[in-house]
């Protein structure tokens, strides 16, 4: 809830916006925050402590560290004491900055609360680099147990004296707002918190690598938040710069799950958030360490219609494996075609119509794998299963490709399948051929491969992945198979049965605004505390 204080603070930023020239504003990258973006960054913060020490390191009219203090006092939990250090060098608006700080004072003493604030009308960046630097002339620091920020935003000219100050320090940034982070980050203390309001620029590119780089060496990242419109974060400034908000803690924790939440503005009650495992955000084989959002209002919808799907493979009593077949392992037992004492193995390559087309007598691949003591432990029981290829190319249009083996289609008492394979079963078995029919329809749907994309940034397709993917009920699965003859319908067809049962599904489990829990990737409706 906004209180009246931080309505009193946006009041003096319109005005301040009013009564000033935004190509002057521009030219410092002053952009001042709207007081419902500072309440909710301020309710990103986690409970901890009771000395709390707030850095502020562009303050502008003081909302980000008013809001911070107003929410630290609001909790069950209160503080002993607040310290807030404020930075700021605009002339015109250190008078309303001074006021600010004489209203936290003033809230701190009504709720028995210590407090002191202290207004420094200095660059920021050259104070912090004399802070933080190692020498042995330098002052030591005390660190701030809490940082809320939303720094200016400009490019750096190489030539300028702040540009090789910063060189010298180690950063090597190409913005201001990313200097800033790098030095407050430096300031805070291990676990102190850190939220801010950014462009997103730095998440990708080689100009902010090294940034990233840093900024995830000494950062938990925990929780962003996205606006799907750009020009809504400073929308009276007419900024079409795409902003997000973040939220990180100073520790060597292993990364977690990322909080990553949505919304339209400032409509912040209506967010909508999810959660998402760090190496699908940062994944780990990428040396440049891009940070993935993936958020758009196309994203949203899939979020959406996947949200009526509410099962699980394990709900299901069913699972998924990796084919057990490694053929140049077992050269020595693969036959090109099927003969007395063989089994068939399944390729990639047997894939046609959604089924599997069993033997192809032109491919490359054998066809057969010989029954023995040596391989009995790469078969299964033959009944249906469905397989999904393990690699796809860049250029396929799809990433999960879904078929049925169909065991009636030839006489086999054992099958193997191949290393390039999953394959879905039933404790080790087959299933029935109408739950099959119903999984692999599924799988062939637009919607599961955009969703596997939206969250999958390699082209390989894993047993872990589609075990944490969500299902539709078994219910639903068969009403899926009872679409499904002698070969799997076309791709329109797919998505037609697959949006009516998710409007359905809606309708029933009131799924039209809300999302469920999944097991790895979690949607649910997010409110501000």
């Amino acid at each position: 809830m906004i209180t009246e204080s931080l309505h009193a603070l946006d009041h003096v930023r319109e005005s301040f916006n009013t009564a000033t020239s935004r190509r002057e504003r521009s030219l410092i990258g002053q952009f001042l925050t709207p007081a419902p973006i500072a309440h909710f960054m301020s309710t990103m913060f986690e409970p901890k402590g009771q000395d709390i020490r707030i850095l502020d390191p562009g303050a502008g009219t003081g909302v980000l560290f008013a809001a911070c203090v107003e929410t630290l006092i609001s909790r069950k939990t209160r503080p002993r004491s607040i310290e807030v250090v404020a930075y700021e060098t605009d002339d015109m608006i250190l008078p309303h900055l001074e006021r600010t700080m004489k209203q936290c004072e003033s809230i701190c003493k009504v709720n028995g609360i210590t407090f002191h604030g202290t207004v420094k009308a200095e660059d920021f960046l050259l104070s912090a680099i004399a802070e933080t630097s190692e020498t042995f002339f330098a002052p030591q620091a005390k660190p701030f147990t809490h940082v809320i920020m939303n720094p200016p935003y400009k490019k750096i000219n190489v030539k300028t004296e702040i540009a090789q100050r910063l060189y010298a320090s180690g950063i090597e940034v190409a913005n201001l707002y990313a200097a800033f982070v790098w030095l407050s980050v430096r300031l805070l203390e291990n676990g102190g918190q850190l939220v801010a309001i950014t462009p997103r620029s730095f998440c990708n590119g080689p100009y902010f690598k090294k940034f990233r780089l840093e900024f995830l060496r000494r950062l938990n990242l925990k929780k962003i938040h996205v606006f799907m419109s750009r020009n809504k974060a400073f929308g009276d400034d007419n900024v079409l710069q795409e902003n997000i908000i973040y939220y990180a803690v100073r520790d060597k924790q292993k990364p977690k799950p990322v909080a990553i939440s949505m919304s339209e503005g400032m409509d912040f009650d209506n967010e909508l958030s999810l959660s998402i495992p760090f190496d699908q955000i940062v994944h780990p084989t990428d040396r440049d360490s891009f940070i993935h959002l993936g958020i758009d209002k196309d994203n949203l919808d899939i979020m959406q219609k996947i949200g009526c799907f509410v099962s699980s493979l394990g709900k299901l009593n069913l699972d998924v494996s990796t084919g057990r077949v490694v053929d140049f392992r077992a050269k020595e037992h693969l036959r090109q075609q099927p003969q007395e004492g063989t089994a068939p193995l399944i390729y990639p390559c047997h894939f046609l119509d959604g089924f599997i087309n069993w033997p192809v007598e032109s491919g490359k691949k054998p066809n057969a794998i010989i029954l023995s003591s040596e391989t009995s432990d790469l078969m299964v029981e033959s009944g249906y299963y469905v397989l999904a290829k393990r690699f796809s190319t860049k250029e396929q249009q799809r990433r999960i490709m879904a078929a049925i083996y169909d065991p009636s289609r030839n006489k086999a008492s054992y099958i193997g399948f191949e290393n390039h394979l999953n394959y879905f079963h039933l404790q080790g078995k087959g299933m029935s051929d109408a739950l099959a029919k119903g999984l692999a329809l599924y799988l062939n749907s637009t919607i599961v491969d955009r969703y596997f994309r939206l969250f999958s940034g390699h082209t390989q397709v894993n047993a872990t992945d589609l075990r944490k993917m969500p299902y539709p009920t078994k219910e639903q699965l068969l009403r899926f198979g009872s679409h499904v003859k002698d070969k799997m319908p076309d791709q329109e067809t797919i998505d037609a049965i697959i949006e009516k049962e998710c409007q359905i599904g809606a309708k029933i489990n009131g799924l039209s605004s809300d999302y469920s829990f999944f097991n790895h990737f979690s949607f649910y409706p997010s409110k501000a505390n």
